[in-house]
C-alpha cells in the first residue's frame, strides 16, 4: 500500500524559506512520478512541481526560481524547497504519486493532479505579509 506523509509546513513572513518533506513508501514501479500540489481556500487544486524518476524536474511559472523540488531515492523522500514565499504561496500543500505519462518517445510527469494516482494528507502553509 503506498503511503505519502508530508511534514514542514508552518507560518512564515513573506520573503522567509521552508522546506517541505514528503516520505513515501510502498511504491514499487521504477517509473514513478513525485509531485507537489497546493490548494488555496475558495481555488482549485493546482500542480506546483513534479520530478521524473531519473530527477529531470518540472515547475510551474508563478514558483520558478523560488521553489525547487528534489528526492533522495535511497531514503524515499522528496522535497520541496520554497524560497522567497509571499503571501499568494498560502495553501495547504500535498505531496502525490503516479506513473510516469508518455507522449510519443518522451516521459514526462504532469503538473495535472489526474494524472497521479496517490496522495498525502497535506500541509499546511501560511505566508503573511
Amino acid at each position: 500500500q503506498v503511503q505519502l506523509v508530508e511534514s514542514g509546513g508552518a507560518s512564515v513572513q513573506a520573503g522567509e524559506s521552508l522546506r517541505l518533506s514528503c516520505a513515501y513508501s510502498g511504491y514499487t514501479s521504477s517509473r514513478l512520478c513525485m509531485g507537489w500540489f497546493r490548494q488555496a481556500p475558495g481555488k482549485a487544486r493546482e500542480g506546483v512541481a513534479s520530478i521524473l524518476s531519473d530527477g529531470i524536474t518540472m515547475h510551474v511559472d508563478s514558483v520558478k526560481g523560488r521553489f525547487t523540488i528534489s528526492k533522495v531515492n535511497a531514503n524515499h523522500t522528496l522535497f520541496l524547497q520554497m524560497d522567497s514565499l509571499k503571501p499568494e504561496d498560502t495553501a495547504l500543500y500535498y505531496c502525490a504519486a503516479g506513473a510516469e505519462q508518455l507522449i510519443g518517445w518522451v516521459r514526462i510527469c504532469s503538473l495535472l493532479d489526474d494524472d497521479y494516482n496517490y496522495w498525502g494528507q497535506g500541509t499546511q502553509v501560511t505566508v503573511s505579509s
